[in-house]
């Protein structure tokens, strides 16, 4: 099966993956931006997200799979890949796997190493949607706020929301699968696999998930690697600085 995606523009293809519970929408600005500097912007649903299949299947590997079949049957190669978090890690694994198709990889507030499971009040909050009884995405806000304080996060995770026939709403991502497989989102890339094209991390410098102690991991998988703080933001860097976030990634990639 082959992963939906939203093609922009026109040049050398840029692939861009989103995080956990996160789609290809999330990057629709970014996206726009990038192709006006000469790309070819691939906006990728990842299995179990976005508009993408569901498959009980759901960890590193098969994600790379998914995007090796993408790229095959859309001819890409010499791709300047990008992930998020979640994505970044699909990247991370992509590029040490199938270094022949990827130029550049960019890598955004993620470490190669092991995460503990973190979603908890999330997917907690998620399964407490009954659509059944809810009918409006101010309904389902209420609902969420007593399990995700944040409104920012609460916002990122209802863009999930979408009408599956009239007076029906739904979310898109496969909530049972990644329930069960949530701890498939933190496992750390192999040991022994190696990129050594250029990379770059981005960091944001209110986000903990990478951290001084991940200097010499990232090190040790990315021969090339540089990291890079962005300002003002957290772990959605992107969406919380995306000025200097677009001004890193393309004076990296241009």
């Amino acid at each position: 099966m082959l992963l939906h995606s939203n093609i922009i523009g026109e040049g050398k293809p840029f692939v861009i993956l989103h995080g956990f519970l996160g789609m290809s929408d999330n990057w629709k600005t970014l996206g726009s931006q990038f192709s006006e500097k000469g790309f070819q912007v691939h906006l990728v649903d990842q299995r179990n997200h976005g508009r993408s299949f569901h498959d009980d299947a759901f960890n590193y590997e098969v994600l790379a799979e998914d995007l090796k079949h993408y790229c095959d049957i859309h001819k890409l190669k010499d791709i300047v890949l990008l992930g998020h978090s979640m994505g970044g890690k699909t990247a991370m694994l992509f590029a040490a796997e199938y270094p022949e198709l990827v130029s550049k990889l960019i890598v955004a507030d993620i470490s190669p190493r092991f995460y503990p499971v973190h979603h908890d009040a999330i997917l907690e909050g998620l399964s407490a949607l009954d659509f059944s009884v809810i009918k409006s995405r101010g309904e389902a806000d209420k609902i969420l706020s007593a399990h995700v304080s944040d409104f920012g996060t609460r916002q990122f995770l209802l863009k999930n929301l979408y009408w599956v026939e009239k007076g029906q709403l739904g979310l898109r991502i496969n909530l049972p699968i990644l329930k069960n497989e949530v701890a498939e989102v933190g496992e750390s890339l192999p040991s022994y696999l190696r990129f050594d094209k250029g990379t770059i991390f981005l960091r944001g410098d209110r986000s903990e998930y990478i951290g001084v102690g991940d200097e010499n991991i990232i090190n040790s998988h990315f021969s090339q690697a540089k990291i890079v703080t962005i300002s003002n933001a957290g772990h959605w860097l992107h969406a919380e600085n995306p000025k200097d976030f677009f001004e890193a990634v393309i004076g990296f990639v241009c």
